[in-house]
Order: structure tokens, then C-alpha cells, then sequence
């Protein structure tokens, strides 16, 4: 597996700005498994934080995954919370451009259920302190986006509207993406990768 090491100086530099294309998504499959563990109701589970997902794939099917710069060996794919009166697709593309400068993708694929993960107690009260509120864990919606422009574009300054989360970057597999992954991270991990599997084949 590479790894791309990348040094963060500051954000004077950005990658290509090409618009987001994108297309209608078709309705992916959902796994029993998946059902069982989430919400059919447009509205996340109450003391949740609405939060969405990004699995960007590339043009090998390989998978877009990162490690945190506050987390040592703590990989993951793009995330992010979703604004106030924002559209969770709106903030899928926001996030995957903050956190990776990517510009160049397509949505081609959604779960449209909301999956949660509760946060281990010390994470709960590191982000409470953080944030200035107190939520069991995240609730989010994840889609499936192809990268359309090459990796030159990826840069983990992101677009410099945000403070940089990640130091290195690499295209994983769906098995070393869930390997790397927190454990508590793991299972919703496993169901996303589950309904997105046709397209990862």
C-alpha cells in the first residue's frame, strides 16, 4: 500500500478548481444488515450530531482514506458535519472539498438512511469541550463519489477555508480501509461498504 506523506506548511497553495460534476445517483442496494442498524426517517436519531460521509473511489475502485493529524494511525475516510438548513448532499461535496481539495467528482451512488456511531467517553467529553455540546455520537448519511480529475488535485490543505485534519493519504481497498479504521468507526464502515459494494467490484 503507498502512502503519500504530506508535510502541512500552510495554506498558500491550492489544487485545480474545476467545477463538481454531477449526476443523478441511481438507488443502491441495501443489505439486511444495513437495515437493521439504521433509520428509514428523513431526520437523524435525536442527540446526534448530523454529520455526513464521503467514499471516494478513483478510477481502479481503490478507496480514498487518510490519517488524522490528532490521531496517530488513525485512518478514515472524508467527514464532516452538516450546517444548519444545509442539504446533506451540499455538505458532502463542502466536506470532500475542505478536507481534500477535490473539486473534480461525481456522485454516483447514496445510502439513504441515516447510520449512527456512539462515541467512546473520553471522545464524548474531548468533543464536548470542543464543540460546546454534548451529543452520543454522529449520525450520518454517506455517498459514493468517483474521482473524475487525477490524484495532483488531492491536497490535504484542503481548499484553506479549514484547519488541515490529515498528514498522509492513501487508495485502500474496502478490507484495509475497515482494517485501519477506529474501532468504534468499524461497523458503520462495514455497512457502507456493504451497499456500495457493486460499484466497488
Amino acid at each position: 500500500m503507498a502512502v503519500n506523506r504530506y508535510v502541512v506548511f500552510s495554506h498558500s497553495f491550492l489544487h485545480c478548481r474545476r467545477p463538481l460534476r454531477l449526476r443523478t445517483p441511481p438507488s443502491p442496494l441495501l443489505s439486511s444488515a444495513l437495515r437493521s442498524t439504521s433509520s428509514s426517517m428523513e431526520a437523524p436519531p435525536e442527540g446526534y450530531r448530523r454529520n455526513v460521509g464521503i467514499c471516494l473511489i478513483n478510477s481502479s475502485k481503490k478507496i480514498f482514506a487518510a490519517s488524522r493529524l490528532d490521531i496517530p494511525d488513525a485512518w478514515q475516510m472524508p467527514q464532516g458535519g452538516v450546517d444548519e438548513g444545509e442539504d446533506p448532499r451540499s455538505a458532502a461535496i463542502r466536506e470532500l472539498r475542505e478536507e481534500t481539495g477535490v473539486r473534480s467528482a461525481e456522485i454516483i451512488a447514496e445510502v439513504p438512511y441515516w447510520l449512527t456511531y456512539d462515541f467512546p467517553p473520553h471522545v464524548r467529553e474531548k468533543l464536548r469541550h470542543q464543540w460546546g455540546s454534548d451529543w452520543k455520537g454522529q449520525a450520518q448519511k454517506w455517498f459514493l463519489l468517483k474521482l473524475t480529475g487525477s490524484d495532483e488535485e488531492i491536497n490535504l490543505l484542503g481548499d484553506g477555508t479549514e484547519k488541515a485534519e490529515f498528514g498522509e493519504w492513501s487508495w485502500m481497498s474496502p478490507e484495509e480501509v475497515v482494517e485501519r479504521a477506529v474501532d468504534f468507526k468499524k461497523p458503520v464502515y462495514k455497512d457502507v461498504l456493504t451497499v456500495f459494494k457493486p460499484h466497488l467490484e
